[in-house]
C-alpha cells in the first residue's frame, strides 16, 4: 500500500496542469500557407491575384534600380524576386510580408562588393551572390540555435515607433520621384535637403504626373479600402505615358528590361574574398533580422496574426541563399510593397506565388511595356502605401497609457530616420529594458488593512474604510525582490513602520506576489529582520509560496514564522 500510494504522489508531482499548445502536424509547422489552403475559396484568389499582380509591378522597377543602387545590373535585381519569394511563400509565417531587394541593404551590399570589382561587373556579381549566400548562412545559424527569441525585445512601442519611422523613410525617399529631382544622398535627411536645395528644378510634366496618380490612390485607399487602386494607376501610367510620349516631355521612366531568367549557380569568389565579406554579412543578417521581424509582426498585429520568429529565420535564410543561387544579392522585408499587399487585404502568401509568377512572365514576354512605367507613379504608389502605415489613435493609447511607452516609441521614430534602423533599434531596445529595470526598482507595494464589505485585506490608500490593526502593519510588495530593488523595498517597510497610526509590535509581510528573491534581496530581508528586532518588532511572512519559502530555508531565514493568510499572521501576532 505504501509503494502504490508513494506511485500515485510521484505521478501527481510529474503532472502538470499547464497544457502546453498541441503542435500542428509537421506539415503546417514546416510549410505554413499549406494550414490555408483547405479553406481557400475562389474570393481569397481574386484578392490575392490582385495584390500579387500589383505587387510585381510595383517591385520590378524598384528591384532593378535597388540593384544599380548594389552595383550590379539591373537584371540582377529582377532574379531576386523570383525564387527567393517561391521559398518565403513556402516557409514564411506572415500572410501579409513580402521581401525581396530593398533600398538600406543595397547601398550595404555595394559598401561591401565595390572595393572590390567594378560595379556591374560579373565579378560584382559572384561577390553579391556570395554575401547573399552568406548571409543566409547567418540566418540559418541563429535559427540552429535558436535565436528567435531576440525578437521579443522588440515591444509594442518600439513597433509602434519603427513602423511610424519607415512610413516618414519611404515618404522622404520618394519625393525625388514625384518632383523630377536627380537625389544622390541615401539616407533620408540629406535626401530631404537635397529636395528642399533642388525645388527650383522641379520638373512640372513629372510633378503632374505624380499628383494625379496621389489624387486617385488617397482618396480611394480610405473610401474603397479593397479596390485595386495601385493596379489601377501603375496600368494607367504605362498607358499615359506610352500614349503622351511622357519621357519626350521630361517625365523619368524605368526604361528597358532585359529578358530571361537566371541559371542556377553556386558562387565561388577567388582569393580570400569571402572572408572579407563576413564582416559585411554580419551587418546584413542583423539589419534585415530586425526589419524582417518587425515589419512582420507589426502587419501581423493589426489582423490579430500570430508570426513565428524561429520560422522567420529559417525563411529568411533560405530565402537568401536561394538569391545567391540565382546570381541576385541580399534581400529583406519591403515595408512599401508589404503596405500595398496588406491594403489590398491579402489572405495567403499565395499572392507572393503570384507576383513571382507574374516577375517570370514579365522577364520572358512582357518586358517592353513596363520600360514606359513612368517614375513618378511609382513613387506616389509608395508614398500612399506609407500614409496608410500612419496611424494616429496608437499614439493616443501611448499617451493615455503611460508617457515613457510613448517616448520610446517616439525615440524610434526619430531614430530610424535619423540615423538608421539598426542603430534606432538597438538604442530602442536599450530603453525599453531600462524601463522594466526603472519599473521594477519602484515596484508597486501597499499597506494593507482590513476592508469590512470585502471581507478581507485591502490597500489603505484605496479604501477609506480599511481598518488598520494597532500594533500590527501588514505590508504588501508587488513583485520579486532582487537587486534593483531591494533597498527601495527595505526602505518602504520601515516608512511603513513610522508611518503606522500607532506604536508597532510586529511586521506582516504579505508576499503572495513575491515570485522571487535573489542572494541581494535574502541579504535585505536578513538586514530588515535584524534592524525591525532592535526596534522590539517581529517580523513574519504571510501567503509565501513554497519555492519562496524554500528559498528561505536554504538562506537558513526560516526562522521567520510563515502564515497561510494575512489575517491568520495579523491574529497571530496579537
Amino acid at each position: 500500500m505504501r509503494e502504490g500510494g508513494k506511485l500515485g504522489e510521484e505521478a501527481y508531482a510529474d503532472a502538470s496542469p499547464f497544457q502546453p499548445k498541441q503542435k500542428a502536424p509537421l506539415l503546417e509547422r514546416a510549410v505554413p500557407v499549406s494550414q490555408e489552403l483547405p479553406a481557400y475559396r475562389g474570393g481569397h484568389a481574386q484578392r490575392d491575384l490582385l495584390a500579387g499582380v500589383t505587387v510585381a509591378a510595383l517591385a520590378l522597377p524598384s528591384a532593378m534600380a535597388y540593384a544599380e543602387l548594389a552595383g550590379l545590373s539591373p537584371v540582377n535585381g529582377l532574379y531576386t524576386l523570383l525564387l527567393p519569394t517561391v521559398v518565403y511563400v513556402a516557409l514564411g509565417s506572415s500572410r501579409q510580408l513580402v521581401i525581396g531587394p530593398e533600398g538600406s541593404i543595397s547601398a550595404l551590399v555595394a559598401a561591401a562588393i565595390l572595393p572590390l570589382a567594378a560595379a556591374g561587373s560579373d565579378d560584382a556579381v559572384e561577390l553579391a551572390a556570395a554575401l547573399a549566400v552568406l548571409v543566409g548562412a547567418f540566418f540559418l545559424a541563429a535559427r540552429a540555435l535558436r535565436l528567435g527569441w531576440l525578437a521579443d525585445y522588440f515591444s509594442r512601442p518600439v513597433l509602434i515607433g519603427y513602423l511610424h519611422g519607415v512610413a516618414i523613410v519611404l515618404v522622404i525617399s520618394q519625393l525625388g520621384k514625384v518632383l523630377g529631382l536627380e537625389i544622390d544622398a541615401r539616407d533620408p535627411l540629406r535626401q530631404l535637403g537635397e529636395v528642399v536645395q533642388e525645388l527650383g528644378e522641379t520638373s512640372g510634366a513629372t510633378l503632374a504626373v505624380g499628383v494625379a496618380a496621389l489624387a486617385v490612390l488617397i482618396p480611394l485607399r480610405y473610401l474603397a479600402g479593397r479596390f485595386p487602386a495601385a493596379l489601377l494607376v501603375v496600368v494607367g501610367g504605362i498607358g499615359a505615358s506610352w500614349w503622351l510620349d511622357l519621357e519626350e516631355r521630361g517625365v523619368s521612366v524605368t526604361g528597358s528590361v532585359p529578358s530571361g531568367i537566371p541559371a542556377l549557380d553556386i558562387p565561388i569568389p577567388g582569393g580570400g574574398d569571402t572572408l572579407l565579406l563576413l564582416p559585411a554579412a554580419v551587418g546584413i543578417f542583423l539589419v534585415s533580422f530586425a526589419d524582417e521581424i518587425l515589419t512582420a509582426r507589426s502587419f501581423a498585429g493589426k489582423h490579430g496574426q500570430h508570426v513565428r520568429a524561429e520560422q522567420e529565420v529559417l525563411a529568411m535564410g533560405a530565402a537568401n541563399v536561394a538569391a545567391g543561387l540565382t546570381q541576385g544579392f541580399p534581400i529583406g522585408a519591403s515595408g512599401s510593397r508589404t503596405a500595398v499587399n496588406d491594403s489590398m487585404a491579402v489572405r495567403t502568401q499565395i499572392g507572393g506565388l503570384v507576383a513571382a509568377g507574374t516577375i517570370l512572365l514579365v522577364l520572358l514576354f512582357l518586358t517592353a511595356p513596363i520600360s514606359y512605367l513612368p517614375k513618378a507613379v511609382l513613387g506616389a504608389v509608395i508614398i500612399a502605401a506609407a500614409i496608410g502605415l500612419v496611424d494616429p489613435k496608437v499614439w493616443r493609447v501611448l499617451w493615455t497609457t503611460d508617457h515613457v511607452e510613448l517616448a520610446i516609441a517616439a525615440v524610434t521614430t526619430v531614430g530610424v530616420v535619423a540615423v538608421g534602423v539598426l542603430e534606432a533599434l538597438l538604442f530602442a531596445v536599450g530603453l525599453s529594458i531600462v524601463d522594466v529595470v526603472r519599473r521594477s526598482a519602484r515596484p508597486d507595494d501597499a499597506v494593507l488593512g482590513w476592508v469590512e464589505e470585502l471581507g478581507r485585506y485591502g490597500d489603505a490608500a484605496v479604501h477609506r474604510s480599511a481598518r488598520v490593526t494597532p500594533g500590527v502593519v501588514v505590508y504588501r510588495l508587488d513583485d520579486r525582490l532582487f537587486f534593483a530593488n531591494a533597498s527601495y523595498v527595505k526602505g518602504r517597510v520601515l516608512e511603513a513602520v513610522r508611518g503606522a497610526p500607532t506604536p508597532t509590535r510586529s511586521l506582516v509581510f504579505d508576499a503572495e506576489a513575491v515570485t522571487h528573491v535573489d542572494a541581494t534581496g535574502l541579504a535585505a530581508l536578513e538586514e530588515l529582520v535584524d534592524q525591525l528586532r532592535k526596534e522590539g518588532i517581529e517580523l513574519s511572512l504571510a501567503r509565501a509560496k513554497t519555492p519562496l519559502a524554500n528559498r528561505l530555508a536554504e538562506a537558513e531565514l526560516s526562522g521567520i514564522p510563515l502564515h497561510p493568510t494575512v489575517r491568520a499572521a495579523v491574529e497571530a501576532a496579537l
